[in-house]
């Protein structure tokens, strides 16, 4: 049997260093560490003793931080869960995304892992992907030239992303479009869990309490997190107490459950159903949803 190869570790201090490896290496990219390590792990437990080296850019200073900079916020690729739930100057639009963060794993999860790295995990069961997509959010990506790329279309598929192989995502941008987002799950208990389906919203109303606009996202229903177009356009002009009403099967037909150990596609499709409902029959309540927050 041969020798397993050692894993090689980088850990730069600067962007510029930290490209110039990822160009010239083949290195899995480690912020907070707490999906790297559990999927070696599992990779191991099924015989799979392979690795790639690391690439930790948990040094490089200007990827810290939460930045409001005026018509959009900066998250950099470092601010962990906690740092969100703790940016108390966030404006409501973020509500939908902190409740996302204060669900995610316990408090050593929250507190190492990474807004970003959840997202370019891109898992099916991301309960930050919804938000992303609700927020109209755009990836800040580095290269060997720097680019954006929307949330709508930064997730392709199972697992992957827009962000090329010899590329950093950098941060994630949220533009400042007003309204108030909220998040709602189901899963086998309420924290320390994967989530069997999910709801993002952001909706914004007017002053005689109708619906401007909104943006709505379903999570762990497909292979990617998807909105919902057909239901935001019809939700338009809807009083916001009535929001719920409107949310019917057909709203759902782009979504495509599978089943799994945790429930079957048709379960899946009915909670999703129910989700969306509940997410939007709470932006009827807005006084009690922020001291709730």
């Amino acid at each position: 049997m041969g020798q397993e190869r050692l894993m090689r570790y980088f850990r730069p201090a600067t962007l510029t260093e930290a490209l110039d490896i990822r160009r010239s290496e083949d290195v899995a990219i480690i912020a907070g560490g707490t999906d790297i390590y559990p999927a070696h792990a599992t990779r191991r437990a099924w015989g799979d003793p392979g690795h790639k080296d690391l690439l930790d850019i948990s040094g490089i200073a200007e990827l810290r931080g939460i930045e409001d900079r005026g018509d959009h916020v900066r998250i950099g690729a470092l601010a962990a869960w906690t740092d969100l739930v703790r940016a108390d100057r966030l404006p409501p639009l973020f509500d939908g995304m902190k409740e996302a963060a204060r669900q995610i794993g316990g408090m050593q999860v929250q507190n190492r892992g990474t807004v970003v790295g959840n997202a370019c995990t891109a898992s099916p069961a991301g309960d930050g992907i919804p938000n992303l997509l609700a927020l109209d959010a755009v990836f800040e990506i580095a290269g060997q030239e720097p680019f954006r790329v929307p949330a709508s279309a930064f997730f392709t598929g199972y697992r992957a992303t827009a962000c090329a192989p010899r590329c950093i995502v950098t941060g994630i941008l949220v533009p400042k479009l007003g309204g108030r987002g909220r998040f709602v799950k189901l899963g086998a208990r309420r924290h320390l869990v994967i989530s069997i389906a999910m709801v993002a919203a952001v909706v914004e109303a007017d002053g005689a309490g109708r619906i401007v606009a909104a943006r709505v996202a379903v999570g762990a229903c497909s292979a990617v997190a998807r909105r919902l177009p057909e239901l935001e356009a019809e939700l338009a002009g809807v009083p916001v107490a009535d929001a719920a009403r409107l949310a019917e099967p057909r709203h759902l037909a782009g979504l495509s459950p599978i089943d799994d150990v945790r429930a079957s596609a048709a379960y899946r499709m009915t909670a999703a159903r129910a989700l969306v409902a509940d997410c939007l029959a709470g932006f009827a309540h807005p006084a009690a949803q922020r001291r709730a927050a």
